[in-house]
């Protein structure tokens, strides 16, 4: 008998989540059924990610906390995905798991033997896909245009400036930390400055694009992006990927952009959320991802990635409270 050990919303977060919020537990899973085309899943890799923060208030206390992981089959009576396959699914936070094969997906053919697993949770993954489609068709980037990026040495942000590199783009980012700064120029962005220690972020957004800029990548919400809509160009477009600023208020939402700015300088602002894009479009998206960061040399260039792996499926709540906290530089992993 296999033991999964599985971790569940003991309370709803008000705030900040803490450790108390988190229970460990371990249930005994039954035999494979033959005729349900059943496989053994043992997680290799698990994500943590902002969207979980919101995502937990739809949860009932006592649920297993939602997530994306890497798994290997250990066990199958189902003949689409044998022993030893590798699957990208929505298993949540757990060790092991029992499925009939729906909602598993396979590395994208023609993985190389080179590239870690865990990049299908990161940038050939679900945060790549974000950047890959909120920047080329909510923000239809073209050559030649200012893009600025908040956030922009996390998961998403990171692949965001570069596929904007890529493109012919100017891009300027913005991170919390002096490391982060210098890891973004590393990554080729043309400005990067740290947002907690300039004087003014109006002052210093102006410095980086004095002529403004013709898209936003918004990962963060609130006041910064409040400040940054004010310096987008006429027919300025603003996608809308994250708030992670604000999700762990306690109090009322704070003020939205200022209309005028929105109204008078013509802009266009879109939420998405990266399960909207299906089908070929995606499996495209994630062959071009693949190819941009596998040794073989795209066209159009090469993406560099970073990540942070915290080592023990025992530390899940501390690698997410630690992502929330801005501690990961790049995507934030478990190795289970």
């Amino acid at each position: 008998m296999v033991q999964a050990k599985s971790w569940t919303l003991k309370k709803h977060f008000e705030g900040f989540p803490k450790d108390s919020n988190f229970e460990l537990r371990t249930t005994e899973l039954p035999p494979l059924n033959n005729g349900d085309h059943e496989v053994l899943l043992e997680a290799l890799f698990l994500s943590v990610d902002p969207y979980m923060r919101i995502a937990a208030n739809k949860l009932k206390e006592g649920d297993k906390v939602m997530g994306e992981q890497v798994a290997r089959v250990v066990e199958s009576k189902n003949s689409a995905f044998p022993t030893g396959t590798i699957v990208v699914a929505l298993l949540g936070w757990t060790s092991h798991s029992i499925s009939d094969g729906n909602g598993l997906r396979k590395l994208p053919t023609g993985w190389p033997d080179k590239l870690p697993l865990s990049l299908a949770l990161g940038t050939v993954g679900m945060p790549g896909l974000t950047a890959y489609f909120g920047l080329l068709d909510i923000c239809g980037v073209k050559g030649g245009e200012t893009v600025l990026v908040s956030a922009a040495a996390g998961a998403v942000g990171s692949v965001v400036g570069q596929i904007a590199k890529l493109k012919g783009c100017k891009v300027v980012g913005t991170a919390g930390s002096d490391e982060k700064v210098a890891y973004l120029k590393k990554l080729g962005f043309d400005e990067a400055f740290n947002y907690k220690t300039v004087k003014s972020l109006e002052e210093a957004l102006r410095t980086a694009s004095p002529d403004g800029y013709d898209c936003y990548f918004d990962n963060v919400g609130g006041e910064f992006s409040n400040t940054a809509m004010l310096q987008m160009k006429t027919f300025g477009r603003i996608a809308i990927c994250g708030a992670i600023s604000q999700y762990n208020r306690t109090g009322p939402c704070p003020q939205g952009p200022p209309p005028e700015a929105v109204i008078y300088q013509q802009l266009r602002m879109e939420g998405f959320i990266v399960t909207r894009w299906q089908g070929e479009v995606r499996q495209k998206a994630l062959t071009d991802l693949m190819n941009w960061v596998s040794e073989k040399r795209h066209s159009e260039g090469k993406i560099q990635y970073h990540e942070s792996i915290t080592e023990g499926f025992e530390k899940m709540p501390a690698a997410f409270m630690g992502m929330l906290r801005g501690e990961n530089l790049g995507k934030a992993i478990v190795k289970a």
